[in-house]
């Protein structure tokens, strides 16, 4: 808006009417004192200010307008028919006017100044604005900046009061902070320390992990700088993301070498306590044997004594189990690959399910006649375990689906569906665990958790892979896939590859 100041309304009749016409909008007054008392309450873009007024001139009305932050950088066009000497134009300059035009006023010079300084004027507000909003932008960015540092000192803080070696990186993988413990450590702050000459790179097992974004979690063998022992080290790291974006890791290495060591015992103990158990229970399982053969059909005692003979199998089971546990963590677990025909062992399995559990119905699905190369026995296990565990856990219905096939990639594929309890999803990644039990279950069936655990070594010496589908209350489908013999000519799989454990 422009404000036309002159004390006679002829001349504010003539300006206003020429700048709306131009479409300017326009304000006015008849006096000085009026005109400051609207530049007080009113914002405008420019000045047209007549010098010839009473009681308060131009240039008074001017001197008095700088003095005021809300206008003093509005331009001021003074407009005189009587100070036109070059000491008035000179005040009006002095005063706070930004152009003097005398009169009488030539209209399209006057059109253009305002124009100009209209132009200027719109100029000057947006590019305010803008410092507004860049003000605005760069005060929330400091205190956006303010609260990552914050959370950031909160972060080290906790991590430097941990016992354990931990770390920060940026989202790149590249170490930002590491606590005191880590110096212990490592020479650098920038660099991991040194693991275990038979361990895999850690650096090359990192780049992995900031790849695929994935946590990383591992065990390795790391020193501390003044020893010369080795202990193992357990390293977790897990990424913080702000929406799906990845904005740094979080990292720490645990010291585990006495849980290590405490598993060792123990796996020791198993292993002795299995190999002296052995002994006496093949003598009890002779003797049992032998007494249920020499006596008679009608003997009332023969029930009890083909019971005891069932408890003792389950016995026996259970400590082959144990004793391939151990042989498992000592690396002593033999295999007796040869090629061998896949229908047999199934059909066999099955045979001694049946016999074991007469009142199970198993449906057979599929195709089981190909050839194999592996150890059969070792297989037949595992085809056991799975049926055994179909039964166990679907008391309700007795029925049981094994289904076999070829798949695409030339393996056999043999899945076991039972229509009992089901697994829940969380419990799923962990069922073939050493020792593991799912909670709800652990206290209605019997077992300790290992048969899974050996089907698993056993199907990954064998390069192939296994899983579990299952809902609660809806059964569940174990499953696993082997590679089949390779045809005529080729070399037979040796199963020397390890490939490492996939819970599906």
């Amino acid at each position: 808006m422009i404000l036309i100041v002159d004390d006679k309304p002829e001349n504010i009749f003539s300006l206003k009417t020429i700048l709306e016409l131009h479409s300017f909008p326009t304000d006015t007054a008849s006096s000085g004192e009026e005109a400051l008392k609207k530049i007080l309450r009113n914002s405008y873009a420019l000045i047209i200010l007549d010098v010839q007024m009473p009681h308060m001139d131009g240039f008074e009305v001017a001197e008095a307008i700088s003095g005021y932050s809300k206008a003093r950088d509005v331009p001021i066009i003074f407009l005189s028919a009587v100070s036109t000497d070059k000491k008035f134009i000179t005040r009006g300059y002095t005063s706070g006017g930004t152009d003097y035009i005398t009169k009488p006023i030539d209209t399209d010079i006057l059109l253009l100044k305002v124009k100009t300084f209209y132009r200027l004027y719109e100029q000057n507000r947006e590019l305010n604005e803008i410092q507004a909003s860049l003000r605005s932008e760069i005060e929330f960015r400091k205190k956006v900046q303010a609260e990552i540092l914050e959370r950031a000192n909160e972060l080290h803080s906790i991590l430097e009061s941990i016992p354990q070696i931990a770390f920060t990186t940026r989202a790149d993988g590249n170490i930002e902070y590491v606590n005191r413990e880590w110096l212990r450590y490592s020479s650098s702050g920038h660099a991991f320390p040194s693991i275990h000459p038979d361990e895999e790179d850690l650096a090359l097992q990192w780049g992995r992990a900031v790849a695929s974004g994935e946590p990383l979690e591992l065990e390795l063998r790391m020193r501390r700088k003044d020893q010369e022992q080795y202990r193992f080290y357990l390293l977790r790291a897990m990424p913080v993301k702000e929406g799906q974006k990845i904005v740094k890791w979080v990292g720490t290495f645990t010291d585990i070498e006495d849980q290590k060591e405490a598993v060792r015992k123990k796996d020791e103990f198993i292993s002795i306590a299995s190999h002296e158990l052995k002994t006496p229970l093949t003598t009890i399982k002779a003797y049992v044997q032998l007494l249920e053969r020499d006596m008679e059909e009608t003997n009332p005692v023969k029930t009890y004594v083909e019971r005891t003979l069932i408890q003792v199998r389950k016995l026996d089971n259970l400590i082959a189990d144990l004793l391939d546990i151990s042989k498992i963590e000592s690396g002593k677990l033999k295999f007796n690959k040869h090629s061998f025909r896949f229908a047999p062992i199934l059909s066999n399995a099955i045979e001694m399910i049946g016999q074991t559990y007469a009142d199970y119905t198993i449906v057979r699905k599929g195709d089981a006649e190909v050839d194999l190369y592996g150890d059969e026995i070792r297989i037949e296990q595992v085809i056991l375990n799975y049926l055994s565990n179909a039964v166990k856990y679907s008391p309700d219905i007795k029925e049981i689906e094994i289904e076999t096939s070829v798949t695409k990639d030339n393996h056999l594929y043999v899945a076991v569906k039972d229509f009992g309890i089901g697994i829940g999803k969380e419990n799923q990644a962990h069922i073939f665990s050493k020792f593991y039990r799912v909670e709800d279950t652990a206290n209605r069936f019997q077992g300790l958790g290992i048969g899974l655990y050996i089907c698993a070594e056993i199907i990954r010496r064998h390069q192939g892979k296994y899983g579990v589908e299952s809902e609660p209350g809806h059964g569940s489908l174990f499953y696993f896939s082997i590679p089949l013999k390779r045809s005529a000519g080729g070399n037979e799989p040796t199963g020397a590859a390890e490939a490492p454990l996939t819970n599906s």
